[in-house]
């Protein structure tokens, strides 16, 4: 598969790129890609959530009411569940959510993610390029030559790009990640891929080990 390179402007540079078929024209599957985000948002989760027990809370430990003679439920303690400020039954307690996802089904999410995008056409692969300095509006002037200023955007770099990130902080629309450290999540998110010439260097070996 090849895909025509771009410049800056948006125009053909007349260069062609090569996209593997062995990582963008595989046949999808699709509980991998569930099964690579629920993992991805499942470490997103910090765990910290936590709400008091009857052991935990501050009050007296005197018997509420005499056991027997009022026609009401016998009570013994103040801390307990049903009574208002008790300790609650069953809270939330810290917890780790991640969970085991084997290589292999990640590298096939990944993979099937990278192949929807180019089945939708929705992969550009732009010529390196310099930022010299960190300015929003030579992204946002980039993105409108890219015809994606009004899509969610995803670029993937070879290696990480202080001013290009810093550039895209201000733009909602806008993400910028080093092809290294991409997932299935933020691939499916965006709805266009911009792939810098040299990343698919760094996709083909990742993909290939």
């Amino acid at each position: 598969m090849k895909l025509a390179i771009v410049d800056k402007e948006g125009k053909d540079t007349g260069e062609k790129a090569e996209l593997k078929d062995s990582i963008f024209r595989i046949e999808p599957n699709d509980h991998a890609v569930y099964l690579d985000v629920k993992h991805y948002m499942a470490n997103q989760r910090q765990g910290t959530h936590k709400t008091k027990e009857r052991g935990e809370i501050r009050g007296s430990t005197a018997k509420i009411k005499r056991q027997k003679g009022t026609g009401t439920a016998r009570a013994g303690s103040i801390k307990s569940p049903i009574m208002r400020g008790g300790g609650r039954a069953f809270g939330p307690r810290p917890r780790n959510y991640d969970f085991k996802l084997n290589k292999k089904v990640r590298q096939l999410a990944r993979k099937s993610a990278l192949s929807y995008k180019a089945k939708e056409k929705a992969i550009i692969v732009l010529e390196d390029m310099k930022f010299e300095e960190p300015k929003t509006k030579n992204l946002v002037d980039l993105n409108v030559a890219l015809k994606i200023s009004d899509k969610k955007s995803l670029f993937v770099l070879s290696e990480q790009n202080k001013n290009l990130y810093l550039s895209s902080r201000n733009l909602k629309s806008t993400e910028v990640i080093t092809a290294s450290d991409i997932n299935t999540y933020k691939i499916m998110r965006a709805s266009t891929l911009v792939l810098f010439e040299s990343s698919l260097n760094i996709l083909d070996k990742i993909f290939t080990t």
